[in-house]
């Protein structure tokens, strides 16, 4: 009897151990998940032709946003770094921003014109 009770508890454990060990795998694989989540490192997509641009106040209108350019900014045209005195109204660009807590636009990345390359001959 005493063999059967020893037995018994000795699956128990076993059938106990091998049911926590799915759990324990998702609980591992949340956590590489939560690192694929992460936002993009430059943040949302912008597009558009250029409204208006303050060098004063260092930002740029497209349609009727406003987006602050900081010196993190890091703005190319034709592939080559530019800054923010080449961006002229009525010119295309793309790019991206974050925004924060209060709602205000900075500008991560802009490309002034195509995407940066010349087209072949």
């Amino acid at each position: 009897m005493k063999k059967q009770i020893a037995k018994i508890a000795f699956f128990s454990l076993i059938t106990a151990a091998l049911m926590a060990v799915p759990a324990i795998s998702r609980a591992q694989d949340t956590s590489a998940n939560a690192s694929a989540t992460t936002p993009k490192k430059h943040g949302l997509a912008f597009r558009g032709k250029v409204a208006a641009v303050d060098a004063t106040a260092s930002t740029i209108t497209i349609k009727d946003q406003t987006y602050s350019v900081t010196s993190d900014t890091k703005i190319t045209k034709d592939g080559q770094p530019a800054t923010l005195a080449d961006i002229t109204v009525g010119t295309a660009v793309h790019g991206a921003y974050t925004k924060d807590a209060a709602g205000k636009l900075t500008a991560t990345a802009i490309t002034i014109g195509g995407k940066g390359k010349k087209a072949s001959q």
